[in-house]
């Protein structure tokens, strides 16, 4: 086998390879889109807020907020004071 053979069949295997990779990829983001549609759908994620008035939450998703900013903001005067 020559040094050209050699060099032609080592670029079909790596173009080959990369292909099979891309194939791949492309067959991963498919199959995560379409999971994440589905998770939507059916009402599943835990990141979408959460519709007003829904049993079990005790304050609207603002106030919980509002308490945490004014605690560091506390926290943060309190350190500023004593240092």
């Amino acid at each position: 086998m020559t040094i050209a053979e050699m060099l032609g069949q080592s670029g079909v295997m790596t173009l080959l390879g990369m292909g099979t990779v891309f194939g791949f990829l492309v067959i991963l983001i498919i199959a995560v889109t379409v999971t994440g549609k589905i998770i939507n759908a059916l009402g599943l994620n835990k990141d979408a807020p959460s519709p007003a008035g829904k049993a079990g939450s005790a304050a609207p998703s603002g106030a919980g907020d509002a308490a945490v900013t004014a605690a560091i903001s506390a926290a943060v005067n309190e350190y500023r004071k004593n240092n």
